[in-house]
């Protein structure tokens, strides 16, 4: 063991480091915690093996999975390789920045970093490779009937939510192993791996899946009147590979990197209040019984009625119940007998169960904000737009109120002592992730039965029944996608609170953060700005995306003949290869915007202001992530209510509007809603780490040179990406006036 090796600057900022001391019992509770991520690592296997032993459907359907397949993993594989130079520079600065603290520190900071990156990537990769396998599977259990294809296309995603949970609780227990009272210094380094990898996958695979969709979308149903899957359309490849790289590994990335950031801040702060080894211990006790709960909760996900959405709703609420009786036991045996913690921890379950509830509502099919979007469309696009952003804006107010009803229920348990208000704050964040394993589950459910329903269609072998099948699960699979990411981005904001305390720490503001001071309010304007910008980049890449998509497609139909009559052969590799450049080049801005602009303002206008900044991010971050998503699905499932049939049904003038809302709630739901998660720990998590030299007066010229070089990097990336020769247009000849006869 490393122990108190070196002086810790955190540890410095809240009074000194304590003497970790395990009792007998403690040290047997932090092994359970590493026998039982390896229990769910084990249980995912074993599922995962179970799965690919199903039948494989038709020959046909195998030759259309195989080539969703292969496009996702040629995808993922140029993502990662773009990405991984990024990765190793970062590893360099974050030693750079943590030599100070201790050469153990620096080098255990840096292996977290690398770790946590490669975990992210790895969870991405397992996700996907398990998803384009269980689709075809998916497809082909379809002919037997719901259950069977639920059981295939749910079990896939709980094991992503295995493979998630129990790496997600390996990395910080094996740390805490072996760095004792120096690994909250250590486990920023995992938090921020996590983080940093999650958001470039989420916002590249974002890129990819919606140019795709969009494109495929607009040509396909709008102009040509052809079905979502149709084989004719030579994007369709492209959109089922997309739903891959960006619903299957962006988002398996994400929630792993939500719950790594969630458990890491915890980790802190019980570091930093209680001074106490179980103030770092208890977070993983947490994680690991709600591991055993979504292993437990997943069993009960059976339906007879052809309900997916109840059974996985009572699946959750088994998950939920368990977890809390669990937690309640822990906080009464390690936490003492005023039960502070538990509640603190049910506070968080109580939100996720609202959240799931408040979702359902506004983007499921069967209540009122989605068909009144629906019924909106038999008067056009305009109005059917109109109606979606007020349904996405008003579904803010109600989640912006229950997140702010859970945080002050945390405060309230405090007593007043600010440190423990926070420590009970990042335990309501640990409450609404506690059941990741079933959240994973529900989340990866949805594209797993979207690609099975291209399959049927793509292959032609599919009957009236199998399609019924698939079309029920596909609208459930875009509810329980919605509420995933509304879980998401809840915890990322008490996420962001809880890292922002510690921020607040390290930089020595104890008296709060003044916004009547110029700079400090500058930073709070710049930083509730950066969630816009960040939005406006990711969504005029997909519209550039699908733009070439478009005119790719259309090129397509015009010269190669007999693609409409079914004798020719699209080419589909070529709309794969355009949203593979797209996404790759796109992700550059966003990724350099987040990385750097806490540099320019920390460095520039310093700690307080950075304050400020993440203050604002916070702020904006959370309500634009909750409207883009909401709004998103809404629009998406409207067009699905239709083609149930209703309003005219397919190919109808309502259902063409419907599909241009729905083009529209596609980079808002799958590219930059989620993919500003990420960015709240992201900015959060660089600005722990480069704060101990903003604070130091003798850096203070080299500061100004380096915030000066980030800026000057963040504007070139921005332009160099808004840079795009317009067409020349041709000159309307001017109208002569008519002269009465």
């Amino acid at each position: 063991m490393l122990g108190l090796s070196g002086i810790s600057f955190l540890a410095m900022a809240t009074g000194g480091a304590f003497e970790f001391n395990l009792t007998s019992v403690e040290q047997l509770s932090l092994w359970s915690v590493v026998v039982v991520a390896l229990l769910a690592l084990v249980y995912g296997a074993v599922l995962a093996v179970q799965i690919l032993r199903k039948e494989r459907g038709t020959a046909n359907m195998q030759k259309v999975a195989l080539a969703i397949q292969e496009g996702a993993n040629a995808y993922l594989r140029r993502q990662l390789t773009t990405v991984a130079f990024l990765v190793v520079i970062l590893a360099a600065v974050i030693f750079g920045t943590a030599y100070s603290l201790g050469t153990n520190i620096a080098v255990g900071r840096t292996i977290a970093f690398l770790i946590g990156a490669v975990f992210s990537a790895a969870i991405g990769f397992l996700g996907m490779g398990l998803a384009v396998r269980a689709n075809l599977r998916t497809a082909a259990a379809s002919f037997k009937g719901f259950n069977q294809a639920l059981s295939i296309s749910f079990r896939s995603g709980v094991t992503t939510g295995m493979f998630t949970v129990g790496l997600g609780l390996l990395g910080p227990a094996a740390i805490l192993l072996i760095y004792e009272g120096d690994a909250p210094e250590v486990l920023i380094g995992l938090g921020f791996g996590a983080a940093l990898l999650a958001l470039l996958m989420r916002v590249g695979g974002g890129i990819f899946t919606k140019a795709a969709d969009v494109g495929a979308d607009l040509v396909g149903k709008v102009e040509a009147g052809i079905p979502e899957d149709d084989p004719r359309n030579p994007a369709v490849i492209a959109d089922n590979v997309g739903d891959n790289v960006g619903d299957c590994a962006g988002m398996a990335a994400d929630l792993f990197e939500s719950y790594e950031v969630t458990l890491v801040g915890s980790m802190i702060l019980g570091y930093a209040v209680l001074k106490s080894p179980i103030g770092v211990l208890f977070p993983l006790l947490v994680m690991a019984v709600g591991v055993i709960a979504s292993i437990i909760g997943s069993w009960f996900v059976r339906t007879k009625k052809q309900d997916a959405l109840g059974a996985m709703n009572f699946g959750f609420a088994i998950a939920a119940l368990i977890a809390a009786a669990a937690v309640a036991n822990l906080s009464f045996y390690f936490m003492g007998a005023q039960m502070e913690a538990f509640w603190a921890t049910a506070f968080g379950l109580i939100l996720a169960a609202v959240i799931l509830l408040v979702t359902q509502y506004y983007t499921a099919t069967q209540f009122k904000p989605v068909k009144e979007i629906a019924f909106s469309a038999r008067s056009g696009p305009a109005t059917t737009i109109l109606t979606g952003i007020a349904v996405g804006k008003e579904s803010t107010v109600v989640a912006v109120v229950a997140i702010a009803l859970a945080v002050m229920g945390a405060v309230f348990l405090s007593d007043g002592e600010a440190g423990k208000a926070l420590y009970y704050v990042a335990l309501a964040g640990l409450g609404i992730l506690t059941t990741t394993g079933m959240i994973v589950s529900m989340d990866n459910f949805g594209p797993v039965a979207d690609n099975a329903g291209g399959i049927v269609e793509m292959s032609r072998d599919g009957n009236d029944e199998a399609q019924e099948v698939i079309d029920k699960l596909d609208a459930v699979g875009n509810t329980t996608k919605a509420v995933t990411k509304g879980l998401a981005i809840a915890s990322a904001v008490i996420a962001a609170i809880s890292l922002f305390g510690s921020f607040i720490e390290i930089a020595g503001l104890k008296n709060g953060i003044r916004v009547d001071v110029p700079q400090v309010f500058v930073g709070l304007l710049i930083g509730a700005a950066v969630p816009f910008l960040f939005s406006a980049l990711t969504i005029r890449a997909v519209g550039r995306g699908a733009t070439a998509v478009v005119e790719e497609v259309r090129r397509q139909f015009r010269e190669i003949k007999g693609i409409m009559e079914g004798t020719g052969k699209p080419d589909y590799a070529s709309i794969t290869d355009i949203c593979t450049k797209t996404a790759l080049k796109e992700l550059i801005a966003p990724g350099l915007l987040a990385v750097l602009m806490p540099v320019v303002i920390g460095f520039s206008l310093k700690e307080a202001a950075l304050g400020g900044f993440l203050a604002g991010v916070i702020v904006t971050g959370q309500l634009l992530a909750v409207y883009l998503s909401t709004a998103g699905g809404a629009w998406d499932n409207a067009k699905k209510w239709i083609e149930d049939g209703n309003l005219g049904g397919k190919g109808s003038d309502i259902h063409k509007a419907a599909v241009i809302g729905d083009t529209v709630g596609d980079p808002f739901k799958d590219t930059s809603g989620p993919a500003l998660n990420p960015l709240l720990k992201v900015m959060n998590l660089i600005s722990l780490l480069i704060v101990p030299l903003v604070v130091k007066p003798e850096l203070a010229t080299t500061g100004y040179w380096v915030a000066a070089a980030a800026l000057a990097i963040v504007v070139g990336a921005v332009l160099l990406s808004k840079r795009e020769a317009l067409p020349e247009v041709e000159a309307v000849p001017e109208r002569q006036p008519e002269v009465a006869s």
